[in-house]
Parts: C-alpha cells; structure tokens; sequence
C-alpha cells in the first residue's frame, strides 16, 4: 500500500502522472489522509484546479482508494515531523509515519524529512 498526497493524486487523476510514479502505483492498494479530500475541495473553490470531488474521474479515483481518518495519533505526530510549512502536508506525512506506509510525493519538504517514509 501506498499513501498518496493530494498533488500525486491529482496528477493521478488528470493522466499527469511521472514514469517512475506510474510504476509504483500500478501495483499497490492506493490510500490518502482524510485532509487530502478537503484540500482537493479547497483547491477547486480558489480556483487553483479545474477538478473537483464531483468530478467522474476522481470519483472513479477515490472509489478504489483507502481513506485514512485524521486520529489523535496522527495529530500529535504531525508536531513531531521535522517538516513545517503546510499543516496539510504535515498530517499526509504524520499519516504515512503512523501507519507506516510510504509516501509517494512530489513536495519537497516532505521528500527532505528523515522521518516519514517514502516510496
């Protein structure tokens, strides 16, 4: 399994995906943080992405994919990261420490932690 940040997901969605991203998703369960579905919300009402959680392709998406809930375990290890920046980015992590499953993400915080694990 795989946890999967909002940006990878979105890449995922509109075929924007990286070789080496195709490669590893292409054989694992999929999963995300619960935040990831709000940010997705909050990108599509700025205006910042064109896509939305109505939108058929991410509904087809999600449909396949295992949703992590925001836990107090998760909370208290997002303040123990040695990232900070997006509080987001900071729980998708927490997420993947928590569960201990890696991280597929392009964000470069998150790819500089020696803490939470990456695919």
């Amino acid at each position: 399994m795989l946890n999967v940040d909002t940006h990878v997901l979105l890449y995922a969605v509109t075929g924007a995906l990286k070789p080496r991203e195709m490669r590893l998703l292409q054989n694992e369960t999929w999963s995300i943080s619960a935040i990831v579905l709000w940010e997705i919300a909050k990108l599509s009402q700025l205006g910042r992405i064109a896509v939305d959680l109505d939108d058929p392709d991410v509904v087809r998406v999600l449909a396949r994919l295992h949703v992590w809930p925001l836990t107090r375990e998760i909370a208290r290890e997002s303040a123990r990261l040695d990232i900070r920046g997006d509080p987001a980015d900071e729980l998708i992590g927490a997420t993947s420490v928590v569960h201990k499953v890696p991280l597929l993400t392009r964000d470069r915080a998150l790819l500089r932690s020696k803490i939470v694990p990456l695919a």
